[in-house]
């Protein structure tokens, strides 16, 4: 074999390899793993809950020490003149004096400590920050239950795909046999034309459908990639399969689940969001309250006529003060008081909504149950229709060949067959995706 053969297998090989290396084989269940930790929104859900904490400590340092330094210079290019009667410095009376006061160059340079001694707004500001970490970390669950939801749909749309192409290929191939003799025997007398003109119609239209599946398959796929935080490039390769996922979804004690709606996490988020209305009433009465800080600042000065301020013979003068501040609010002409009546008000409006969203969860379980116990109740009626088709295609086949039936006859069988196989392969994945509805509803993990 030649050297330059061997160097292009070699190249290939290693393409291949790379490809293989690169691509990614999970079960749904590794594939709900995979997502939570890696895909987008769980990424972006884990950002959020960081930046909340980050927001709680920045609302706490607003209550402790607080140290600032303060460094200033100042050179008067041309200093400031001031006019004084002359009779102070032994002038006439009613004229004035020009004099400049201070020196060409100053610095002062001052360090303050302050310290927040009381404030109602920011014992609110505390329980507020509590309340918003909270709110983000219900947000991820939510996030969470959304995301399994999310790729248990892309996860079986692929499935379908895939399975949908298999019998495709599978009534084409049938269909070119069926042709093929269908064409002998017309050429041979025996039979119509039409009996072939009639084939040829359906498996051009299984072709389209075949064509039509693919290229659906391809989207698929990259969906479930973007689902699950994966570039859309990268080869995946699923191990479950449709009617393996369809048997295991089959739980008919979900169907009598009790929902315990304080833990659902929508009503946690209608909570939380009650919550903070009480916070904001409260932060409009805390601003009617005295607030009191303190402080200690330390200076030093320096003056003169030239920039002598790193020698030694410079001259500092130092200073210290300590205060303490105390702000009394007394009349508003009645500003907080219509601001705390509109947070009461969004205060109530919040509460209606937690009544509301119990509701709402309420229906939407019966609602789920609903459609989880038809889609079990779909898939048995498919199975059994796509064996009924099945052994009806049989016979019309076998009575055609034997020129007992038209291809009308036969034709109609094979597109009741087509339409039960496409059926019972949605009602398998009703049955996956109904479950996992069923679960979101009970705000319950998809595994269980």
């Amino acid at each position: 074999m030649k050297k330059g053969t061997l160097l292009i297998i070699g190249f290939f090989i290693c393409i291949v390899t790379y490809g293989q290396e690169k691509s990614i084989s999970l079960s749904l269940e590794q594939a709900i793993a995979y997502g939570l930790k890696n895909s987008y929104t769980a990424l972006n859900a884990d950002r959020d809950i960081s930046a909340a904490k980050k927001k709680k400590w920045e609302t706490t340092t607003i209550g402790l020490p607080q140290v600032n330094a303060k460094i200033e210079y100042q050179n008067w290019i041309k200093q400031q003149v001031a006019l004084i009667p002359s009779e102070f410095l032994g002038g006439s009376p009613g004229d004035f004096t020009e004099v400049s006061f201070g020196t060409k160059h100053n610095i002062n340079a001052s360090v303050t400590l302050s310290q927040l001694i009381f404030d109602g707004s920011y014992l609110v500001g505390l329980q507020s920050a509590k309340t918003y970490l909270k709110i983000s970390e219900n947000a991820k669950v939510k996030t969470e239950l959304g995301i399994k939801d999310a790729i248990v749909n892309a996860y079986g749309n692929v499935l379908l795909s895939e399975e949908s192409i298999h019998i495709l290929e599978k009534n084409l191939k049938t269909i070119d046999k069926n042709l093929k003799e269908t064409t002998e025997i017309y050429l041979n007398g025996f039979t119509e034309e039409e009996s072939v003109e009639q084939l040829k119609i359906t498996k051009a239209a299984i072709k389209s459908q075949l064509s039509k599946t693919k290229k659906l398959k391809n989207i698929a796929y990259k969906m479930l990639n973007i689902t699950l935080g994966i570039d859309i490039n990268t080869p995946v390769i699923l191990t479950d399969t449709l009617d393996k996922l369809a048997e295991e979804n089959i739980n008919l004690e979900l169907l009598s689940s009790k929902l315990d709606v304080e833990n659902h996490i929508d009503y946690k988020i209608a909570q939380n969001n009650t919550k903070i209305n009480e916070l904001l009433v409260k932060l409009e009465q805390s601003k009617a309250l005295p607030s009191l800080s303190s402080f200690v600042n330390f200076g030093y000065a320096g003056f003169g006529e030239k920039f002598n301020f790193f020698k030694k013979e410079q001259q500092w003068f130092d200073s210290s003060l300590l205060g303490i501040s105390l702000n009394i609010p007394i009349f508003s002409s009645l500003e907080r008081s219509a601001r705390t009546q509109q947070a009461k008000i969004a205060l109530e409006k919040a509460k209606t909504d937690l009544t509301l969203t119990q509701q709402k969860l309420l229906l939407q379980l019966e609602e789920a149950k609903t459609n989880y116990q038809y889609s079990l109740e779909e898939y048995n009626t498919s199975k059994q229709n796509l064996e009924l088709a099945e052994r009806i295609e049989k016979k019309q086949q076998v009575k055609f060949f034997e020129g007992i039936s038209t291809s009308f006859d036969l034709s109609k069988a094979q597109e009741q067959l087509y339409s039960m196989q496409q059926k019972y392969l949605q009602a398998m994945l009703n049955v996956i995706t109904k479950k996992s509805a069923l679960l979101k509803a009970l705000s319950t993990p998809i595994q269980n």
